[in-house]
């Protein structure tokens, strides 16, 4: 296939003159001459657009019909809609990409389509039980798993990197001068395996609980953790924390809903943020950025996530890779105004920190 460098050649003009040329561009000074020489040669190379090359690429490629099932429930969703979020970004995706996608539906445990089309594969949110996934096999066996990995031998999943999300909080709390932060956060069902232990460690207070003691830091009465992760509770262990004798200088909450019940009630008993207490989250969930101050958080890259488990899918429907793969997408801090450089108050003189106080 023809390109402008090839036509460039043969009429003997430099490849920005061809693409304007091509490109109908009426400010160009070129001879006609030129011009229908250069759209000759085009013709004769049989040269392509690149839009036009992408329009029948697109309409030659197999539309497929992909289904989503996600674990959790309406209210689940509402306390964290963090899920809804992930959701959304991926149908969009699916949508820009020319993907039809439908959703699957548990009705009184099984799983029913909301259209009368067989899907090419399915993209799973959330943590499955082993009769789940074994209805879901029977449906189609190109399986996605989001946000667990049921078995890393037999299906292709994508984790958060939680590990390394909430290390970058803390880094990030410690580089502005917090020592004594605190952790609010739930107990989640583990997102390795099909086990639904109520005991299971969240990742990001396992990893909270190993970096402060790695720093000498660690205080057991910081630790925070309640039923689950949700605004309710958030309120709960932030009760629980304003009974100690002094507030921590900054607290790491395990999710973004936390975090806005944590700031929603330390305000409400007069403390302010960040002047009195630093409040970081996870997830950067779109209201974040509303918040008042806004939220300093963990970023989760929806965008990556639903790129990567198209990706994945396809190779999986195509039969293009053979073996079952483990992503973790990294995360990133978003910087926002709910933390306080307690560097810059250590600089002032005492006579400034009293007169601001």
């Amino acid at each position: 296939m023809a390109t402008i460098n090839d036509i460039a050649k043969v009429a003997g003009v430099s490849p920005g003159t061809v693409s304007r040329v091509l490109n109908h561009d009426n400010t160009l000074s070129v001879a006609i001459e030129t011009k229908l020489r250069i759209i000759s040669i085009a013709e004769e190379l049989d040269y392509i657009p690149p839009k036009e090359r992408q329009r029948r690429k697109m309409k030659m490629a197999p539309r497929y019909n992909i289904a989503i099932v996600d674990w959790y429930e309406s209210a689940a969703l509402a306390e964290d809609p963090y899920y809804l979020h992930l959701m959304i970004t991926i149908e969009k995706y699916l949508t820009k990409h020319h993907i039809n996608s439908f959703k699957l539906v548990d009705m009184d445990g099984e799983y029913i389509t909301t259209v009368d089309t067989q899907p090419d594969g399915i993209i799973a949110i959330g943590r499955f039980k082993e009769e789940q996934i074994a209805q879901l096999e029977s449906i189609n066996k190109n399986i996605i798993f989001i946000d667990s990995c049921p078995d890393a031998a037999t299906y292709d999943s994508i984790l958060i990197n939680t590990k390394l999300g909430t290390t970058q909080a803390l880094d990030y709390l410690i580089s502005l001068g917090h020592k004594d932060i605190a952790f609010i956060g739930g107990k989640v069902i583990t997102e390795i395996g099909m086990q639904f232990d109520p005991d299971e460690i969240d990742m990001r207070k396992k990893t909270y609980v190993d970096y402060m003691q790695e720093k000498g830091l660690y205080n057991e009465e910081r630790l925070f953790v309640g039923k689950k992760l949700s605004y309710q509770e958030g309120i709960r262990l932030c009760n629980m924390m304003m009974q100690s004798e002094t507030l921590p200088t900054a607290v790491f909450c395990a999710n973004d809903t936390v975090a806005t019940a944590v700031m929603t009630r330390l305000k409400e008993k007069g403390f302010s943020i960040p002047e009195d207490i630093s409040v970081v989250g996870f997830n950067d969930i779109s209201t974040a950025k509303y918040l008042n101050p806004p939220l300093t958080t963990v970023k989760i890259p929806l965008l990556a996530i639903a790129q990567s488990c198209v990706d994945m899918l396809k190779n999986q429907i195509e039969r293009s890779i053979a073996f079952p793969r483990l992503m973790y997408i990294p995360t990133s801090m978003k910087i926002r105004e709910s933390v306080k450089n307690l560097n810059e108050e250590e600089k002032r003189s005492p006579i400034e920190q009293q007169e601001s106080s």
